[in-house]
């Protein structure tokens, strides 16, 4: 019979990566202040920065955010100038996602906040490759949907 793995948080993954979920938001916090923008916020920045406009539906997908978390995001960043929301006129469900100048004007900011996460991470561009890969894995078999 195989032996149970003990009941201790030394043993529990998710705690660890949970952990480092947190060090590494916190360790945007200062970075992201000047800008006004918060870790979450920073995150909807770059997906319109890669591709805009995107529905509401594909912006919470790319995330990997219900609508009920992105919403909130989206009004925030709306009242602060940096994006806009636009209905569909042939369907009112469906919802566009633009940056605005001032939003497209703050993607200048973007290598040098990536620039000093990575310094922070400590990792070789071929060490965050498979990280990555094996982090992306663990989250489809988590959360297949």
């Amino acid at each position: 019979m195989p032996s149970r793995p003990s009941i201790s948080l030394d043993n529990f993954l998710c705690l660890d990566l949970y952990a480092t979920s947190r060090a590494v938001m916190k360790a945007y916090t200062p970075i992201l202040a000047p800008l006004g923008l918060t870790y979450p916020q920073y995150l909807v920045m770059v997906a319109l920065w890669e591709a805009e406009p995107l529905q509401v539906n594909e912006l919470a997908e790319r995330l990997s955010l219900d609508s009920g978390t992105l919403s909130p995001l989206l009004k925030r960043l709306e009242a602060a100038g940096l994006l806009g929301r636009n209905r569909s006129q042939e369907d009112e469900r469906t919802v566009s996602i633009a940056l605005t100048a001032a939003g497209r004007a703050l993607k200048k900011k973007a290598p040098e906040i990536a620039n000093h996460i990575s310094e922070r991470f400590g990792l070789a561009p071929a060490e965050m490759t498979p990280l990555k890969k094996t982090l992306r894995a663990i989250k489809e078999r988590m959360d297949p949907a």
